[in-house]
This record gives C-alpha cells, sequence and structure tokens, in this order.
C-alpha cells in the first residue's frame, strides 16, 4: 500500500508526536477493572502510530485517491451497469424531512417518507409490469433470496412439495444458484445456444414436475436478448413452475420492454444499479422485489398500503414469508431511485436504454476488429468479446485488464459469463460521452497491437499503479491484512 512518495502511516510516527490533546481530567478516573474482566483489560499501552493531526489527514488523504470509482474514471464493468449516480438525487435524500427520520417514529410523523416509498413502489409496478412490489430487500442478491422463497412458500401452500428444482442458465450471474441454495432449493443448469440464448430443446428437457422456477435474466449476461421468452415462459408455466426476472440487466430495457409482460411472475430490481444510487463499496444496496398477483400474499411483512388519505405499514399478512430487512429497506437509496425516476420521466427512461444500447453496439464494432467477438449480432446494453487472439500470443484476458490500470480505467468485468473463453465483458452505460468511449476503445486498440508486438508490457502490467504485478495464488490464499514491521 506504499511507495517512495507516501510512507505507511506507522513509519511516520515519531515517539511523543500527537493529533490532539484534551484537558485534565476534572472527575475521578473510571476503575475499569469493576466493569471487565481481568482477560479482557491491557497491561501496557496499544503500540499505535504518533503522528500530527495534519499528517493522518494527509495520509488517509492519499489513500482515498487511490480508489477508484465512477465519479473519477470510466468505470465499464460489464453486467454490473455502474452509470453517474446525480447529486440532484445525494442533494433530496440530505432533506431534513428524509435525512433525519427514525426508523421507529410513529406513521402520522413520517407520512411524507411512507408516501414517497408508496410512490416509488407504484412507479416501480409500472415499470416492471407486475402487481405489488416490497422494497424491503437490502441488495439484488438478497432481492433474489426473498423472490425464490416466495415462490417456495407458494408452492408449498399449494402443496406442491415436490418442486425444488431451480433452472438457470450457463451464462447466469453467480448469484443466482447461490441464491436458490440459501432459499432451500437446487439448481440445474440449462445449456445456451450457439446463438448465446438459453436453449429451448435442452429447457424442454430439465423442466418438469420438480421445476419451482427458471431464473433468467434478460437481456442476458452475452448482452442478448432472449428472443424466445414468450415460449419460454409458456414451457415453464405449463410445467407448472415460475418464472423468475434478474433485474441487473434492466438497464437494457427501460420504458422499452417489461418483465410482467414477458412473462415473468417474479421480478429484483438493484436501484443501486437502473436506477443510480451509489453502490457505495459493496453497500448499501438496494434490491426491490416485484410480483404477479398470485404470489401477493407471500410478499415480506410489513407491505406499505394507503388507508383512505394516509400511508401505513400493513402487518396483516398471514401467508407472508416474514420480515426480510430492519425496518423497511435502505431508506436512503429508495429516496434516491424515486428522484431519479422523477427527474427524468418516461421520456428520460426511454433515452436511458436507447443510449446504453447505442453506445454499447458502437464500442462492440470498433473493437471486433482487433478481439474475438462470439456472438456476431447487434447486443443490447453489453458485450462480450474473447481473448483468445491475445492468448495464443501469450498474453492473457487477465494481463489485458491490468493493463489497462496503467491508463486509469478500471478494467471491465473478465472470464465471465463462464461459456465465453477468455471472456472480456464491458457495459459502458447510457451516461458516458463518445469521447471517453472512444478514449478507452483507442487504449484497448493500443493493447491489442501490444500484445502483438511488445507482449511483455503486457505480460509484466500493470506498471504505473501504486502496487505493481502480485503473485496472485500467494496473494488470494495468504492475504495479508495488517500491519506488519519490517
Amino acid at each position: 500500500m506504499h511507495n517512495q512518495d507516501q510512507a505507511l502511516i506507522f513509519e511516520s510516527s515519531t515517539p511523543g508526536r500527537i493529533g490532539y490533546s484534551l484537558p485534565e481530567m476534572d472527575v475521578p478516573e473510571l476503575d475499569l477493572s469493576s466493569l471487565l474482566p481481568e482477560g479482557y483489560l491491557r497491561s501496557e499501552e496499544p503500540e499505535l502510530p504518533e503522528v500530527s493531526e495534519l499528517d493522518i489527514m494527509r495520509h488517509y488523504t492519499a489513500l482515498s485517491r487511490r480508489n477508484h470509482g465512477v465519479d473519477s474514471g470510466f468505470y465499464p464493468l460489464g453486467s454490473c451497469t455502474m452509470k453517474y449516480n446525480p447529486k440532484i438525487n445525494e442533494n433530496v435524500a440530505r432533506f431534513n424531512g428524509f435525512a433525519h427520520v427514525h426508523p421507529l417514529q410513529d406513521e402520522s410523523s413520517v407520512q411524507g417518507a411512507l408516501e414517497l416509498l408508496y410512490d416509488l413502489q407504484q412507479h416501480l409496478i409500472e415499470i416492471t409490469g407486475m402487481d405489488e412490489v416490497t422494497l424491503q430487500p437490502a441488495a439484488g442478491a438478497h432481492g433474489e433470496w426473498t423472490g425464490l422463497m416466495m415462490i417456495r412458500a407458494y408452492h408449498e401452500a399449494n402443496g406442491d412439495l415436490k418442486r425444488t428444482k431451480v433452472i438457470v442458465p450457463d451464462s447466469a450471474h453467480g448469484t443466482n444458484p447461490a441464491s436458490a441454495t440459501v432459499a432451500g432449493l437446487e439448481t440445474i443448469t440449462v445449456k445456451s445456444n450457439e446463438f448465446g440464448l438459453v436453449d429451448l430443446d435442452d429447457l424442454k428437457r430439465v423442466v418438469g414436475e420438480d421445476t419451482a422456477a427458471l431464473m433468467l435474466t434478460n437481456p442476458n449476461t452475452l448482452g442478448l436478448f432472449e428472443e424466445n421468452i414468450v415460449e419460454m415462459a409458456e414451457i415453464v408455466h405449463a410445467a407448472g413452475g415460475k418464472l423468475y426476472y434478474d433485474g441487473a440487466n434492466l438497464n437494457a430495457v427501460l420504458s422499452k420492454a417489461r418483465p410482467g409482460d414477458m412473462g415473468f411472475d417474479v421480478v429484483h430490481l438493484n436501484l443501486h444499479k437502473t436506477f443510480t444510487g451509489p453502490h457505495g463499496g459493496g453497500g448499501p444496496g438496494s434490491g426491490p422485489v416485484g410480483v404477479k398477483a398470485d404470489l401477493i400474499p407471500y410478499l415480506p411483512k410489513p407491505v406499505i398500503t394507503k388507508r383512505g388519505e394516509e400511508f401505513v405499514f400493513d402487518y396483516d399478512r398471514p401467508q407472508s414469508i416474514g420480515r426480510v430487512k430492519p425496518y423497511y429497506g435502505n431508506f436512503g437509496i429508495n429516496v434516491r431511485a424515486y428522484t431519479y425516476i422523477r427527474s427524468m420521466g418516461p421520456d428520460g427512461l426511454k433515452a436511458v436504454t436507447e443510449y446504453a444500447v447505442l453506445n454499447a453496439n458502437y464500442m462492440m464494432r470498433r473493437l471486433a476488429e482487433y478481439y474475438d467477438l462470439p456472438f456476431d449480432k447487434h447486443c443490447k446494453h453489453e458485450f462480450v468479446l474473447s481473448g483468445r487472439r491475445q492468448k495464443k500470443l501469450g498474453v492473457r484476458t487477465l494481463d489485458i485488464a491490468k493493463r489497462l490500470l496503467d491508463f486509469g480505467y478500471h478494467p471491465p468485468t473478465i472470464y465471465f459469463p463462464l461459456n465465453v473463453e477468455e471472456c472480456i465483458m464491458i457495459e459502458p452505460t447510457e451516461t458516458e460521452s463518445k469521447e471517453t468511449l472512444d478514449s478507452f476503445i483507442d487504449i484497448m486498440i493500443q493493447i491489442a497491437k501490444e500484445a502483438e508486438e511488445n507482449p511483455e508490457i503486457v505480460q509484466e502490467a500493470p506498471h504505473t499503479t501504486v502496487v505493481g504485478r502480485m503473485d496472485e495464488a500467494t496473494a488470494a490464499r495468504k492475504p495479508i491484512l495488517k500491519y506488519q514491521k519490517a
């Protein structure tokens, strides 16, 4: 974590130097031995660095500048929609009436907050084509688990206990089979055909009386729209199963197509992706779940409803799967998403889809000359390249990703989905300018040429970052997570 310009804070320590001091206590010192067991009391002072407040501020500010975020650079992370977070969302989320409410306040004193949540639910119902929405789940995978638990409860309520299998495509997000497992269900893989879409014959083979659901992203993880989705829904529904929509790629179809109209029974959304809530280093997120009418009884409780002119939490849900999160979702992220939807409007959301798809196809066509294109057809919001051509020259996809760091770009998703060799998955989003896209494309072309003419510079990358090329296996298996004296 350090180089010639920035020593670790421990190495900056000078005996006797302090950041601040407090006045001497004018009350008797507390005897900790009366409060804590002897084994928990220190026998000597902790070995902490002794630095001034100015030095400590400069140290942590310098560390913060090493982080990469969408506000500091292009973030083409395929399948994750890392788009710009409008600052108006932040301003609204900081309104006193939103930022200072307490989750234990009486409903009568937070009617404005409840109205916003209720209104957000109505917007999401319209956007997805569902019949009801819960805002409780804390993130996408949490929403997946919530939706699958409702599907499981539905089958159990109908006495259909044999339905324990969830079908997932071989290009599915890794959270799909993981969420199914945590929900107490099993997963079965359905293969993709030569066009990168779900193989209908294989789907017919694996679907049956034990099918609880088909879990699907549309567009799929390859950035391709599942054009046979209506027929797929008919196949699963005819067998008594449900369709689950992983909303990670909803950015590709906003105001153009609705999961509910495709035949899906459950959908989760990533408000921290499609609706511009910040990702926040792994959280907080927000993963609302929408359902069709026959699954409404199983929604997590409480459900926000409107009684007359009053907004209330409805706990009278005897078939509910129960509460899935303390209080009611990540309120601040919900406020940001609501602000985004209201400020964009229907036409703005439609433009999101159009520009996201345009940007992805523009980049794909410009890069297809220099990298292998596994599926040579129009994509949606993201696309997949393969580094097979470069691998034959001794340059792996991992090397390409590391080389991108030298130019200040966060690498795209690599080696996923698993059904594409040396996979490079890129999602430019609609918020990036053509100049940014062209700059990234030029660097990708440069790296492709380096792989042919000077492969060592790619194989040994990165060269300009604080941390250089590491031993990946040792870093993963034996990470050093604390400061160690030399």
